[in-house]
């Protein structure tokens, strides 16, 4: 007597009904028993087949955006960020752009950036083909094939095809110089093929190759200063023969100096050459005024004697990455000798590779050997800026472009078109070995692994043939955005790859008549270290989303301000504050519970706490 035991189960009806008696088991076990909680409260999980499907539809939405700007027909996009507008149809500026915060999606925008840093080309459809291979895998995952069964299959295909890229690709480097140069620039053309300069392909390709031509053995694209200047023609574009970079900040004093050397000396200088300011905490201590003037005589002596000295080594140029103040420049002046401080440090490196000379930090005993020289400096007008030329270098190994045109979108996205074609003709100079482009490649080694499916046995067989079906994917891409019949084109391009050899290993997509051509007769050639980074690439990224079967993710520690709302270790300490923790622990001190606190599964309740049981179910029938 005084005391219930709950037994089994009971409903918020049966509570409420006085229907709870003795004898009855398990009382409200499933909803008292305590969850087991691992992670922390707001947690996120997903998990299995149905994860994988979730991150491939969120890569599809991705690639849906990219792939309309494939080819020399592709569509651009106008991209506004905060407040900026760029209009590009480059694969790895649009990845770059779009900002995508899905965890899956920006696998995809990772391998964009991967392929633009290691080849530069070939970023739109790294991320095209990473989308067709997981929208292959979606509908075996659909079907039933386990996860690891498709990543198999797949790399097992990406060895294969590569295996074969490289007995296909054609050697060019037995060419005599003349006809490397050509070959450089029909790869360098390809390139600009799709890009917003394609009217002056012919015109930028050049450039393109001799600036890569002036880099020497080790081929650094960094020293290919890119300058832009908005203004005047297109073909006002000009390439320097060493360096060229924007007058810098000058006091009074510069206009008084010459602006043109012929094979002037250079001195290059990491070094402050102004006089400098008393700290504001600093303190002098004197006991005659007399010490305060021989303190600033003693620092006007010696930017002086900094001075003297440069004026001693004979150089006519002095260049420094620090600021030159106006007593220097004006005593540079008197003394007819040109002066720019605040260059910038990669314009000072380029320079440096381009004179010769070495970067000095300090001017005592500065000997000779350490400066340069070029055939002539001048300071130039180009459209509505002051450039200074060091031109005729005669251990040049940097270039600068400069970049002309009217609208500053346009002239950002020739910067970075003519990134793209440097770095193919960068490639292209280590490696002399290309394939056909248009989709020729691609859909050659459809061919061949199709073939290769037929005689391997068990699901292998029909993995690898949707392999070689999503291989077909950037042929079909390129003829539909030329707004050719891409079923059509598709037909006729297995036809003539069918016949094997030589006579159709090369036919692909012609873009602008919207046919099919010999691609390789028409010089449409790329790197194969293009196609190699391409396939490779998106082949492991989609195996990477594949291998995906969990995603935890907890939003609430995403928010500013730490993690979320802790609770206790089950119902009875969730939301609790200090107060109803204090009433816990004096009650069950004295052996009774807290009000408010609910009895734990197969407590013993006292009468009293029947009727607070059926009062509370009555306001939450959630429980």
């Amino acid at each position: 007597p005084g005391s219930i035991q709950f037994a089994s189960s009971c409903g918020p009806a049966e509570a409420a009904s006085g229907s709870l008696r003795p004898g009855r088991s398990g009382a409200m076990s499933q909803f008292m028993r305590p969850n087991i909680i691992l992670l922390k409260d707001g947690t996120d999980t997903s998990q299995g087949k149905g994860q994988i499907i979730s991150n491939i539809n969120a890569c599809q939405a991705v690639v849906s955006i990219v792939k309309t700007t494939l080819g020399p027909r592709g569509m651009d996009k106008l991209i506004e960020e905060g407040g900026q507008t760029t209009i590009t149809n480059d694969g790895a500026t649009v990845m770059k752009k779009l900002q995508v915060i899905h965890p899956a999606a920006k696998i995809l925008v990772d391998i964009s950036k991967a392929q633009d840093n290691e080849v530069g080309d070939g970023t739109t459809s790294v991320v095209v083909l990473a989308g067709e291979l997981l929208k292959e895998a979606k509908n075996f995952l659909e079907d039933g094939l386990v996860a690891p069964q498709i990543i198999k299959g797949y790399r097992l295909a990406c060895q294969l095809a590569l295996q074969k890229l490289r007995d296909l690709a054609v050697d060019l480097s037995e060419k005599n110089t003349e006809e490397k140069r050509s070959m450089l620039i029909k790869c360098a053309e390809t390139t600009l093929n799709s890009k917003l300069v394609s009217d002056y392909k012919q015109f930028f390709a050049a450039m393109s190759v001799d600036s890569v031509s002036l880099l020497g053995d080790d081929l650094a694209v960094s020293s290919v200063g890119i300058k832009k200047v908005t203004g005047g023609s297109v073909t006002d574009s000009m390439l320097v023969d060493g360096v060229a970079f924007k007058k810098t900040f000058s006091y009074a004093g510069f206009e008084q100096q010459p602006k043109c050397f012929e094979n002037p000396k250079i001195l290059l200088l990491n070094l402050e050459l102004e006089l400098k300011a008393e700290k504001d905490n600093a303190e002098v201590r004197i006991t005659d005024p007399d010490q305060y003037q021989s303190i600033v005589d003693a620092e006007w002596n010696i930017i002086y004697e900094k001075l003297d000295l440069i004026c001693k080594t004979g150089a006519n140029v002095v260049l420094s990455r620090l600021a030159i103040g106006d007593l220097a420049t004006q005593y540079f002046a008197d003394r007819d000798v040109f002066c720019a401080g605040r260059v910038d440090s990669e314009d000072l490196e380029r320079t440096r590779r381009a004179v010769g000379g070495e970067i000095q930090t300090t001017v005592q005993g500065v000997a000779t050997d350490v400066l340069g020289t070029c055939g002539k400096f001048e300071e130039k007008q180009v459209g509505s800026e002051r450039y200074n030329f060091f031109t005729g270098c005669p251990q040049t190994k940097t270039a600068t472009i400069l970049i002309r045109g009217g609208a500053q979108q346009f002239i950002d996205e020739a910067e970075r078109s003519l990134n793209d074609s440097i770095m193919i003709v960068k490639r292209a100079m280590r490696n002399r070995m290309v394939v056909g482009g248009g989709g020729a490649i691609e859909m050659e080694l459809s061919r061949y692994l199709r073939e290769y499916a037929r005689s391997t046995k068990g699901k292998q067989q029909l993995v690898i043939n949707y392999y070689a079906r999503a291989l077909e994917v950037i042929p079909l891409a390129l003829a539909q955005n030329s707004g050719a019949d891409g079923t059509n084109i598709l037909n006729q391009l297995r036809k003539k790859h069918a016949l094997g050899g030589t006579e159709g290993r090369w036919f692909g997509v012609d873009c602008i008549n919207c046919t099919i051509t010999d691609t390789f007769k028409e010089y449409i050639w790329e790197p194969i270290a293009v196609k190699e980074s391409a396939l490779a690439a998106s082949t492991e990224a989609a195996c990477l989303i594949l291998s995906i079967d969990e995603t935890v993710k907890n939003p609430q520690s995403e928010k500013p301000g730490g993690g979320g709302k802790g609770g206790g270790k089950g119902m009875g300490g969730m939301g609790m504050g200090k107060g109803k923790a204090a009433d816990v622990a004096r009650a069950s001190s004295a052996g009774e519970r807290a009000p408010g606190c609910m009895p734990a599964a197969g407590a013993v309740l006292r009468p009293r706490w029947c009727s607070r049981l059926v009062s509370a179910l009555r306001r939450n029938r959630e429980l």
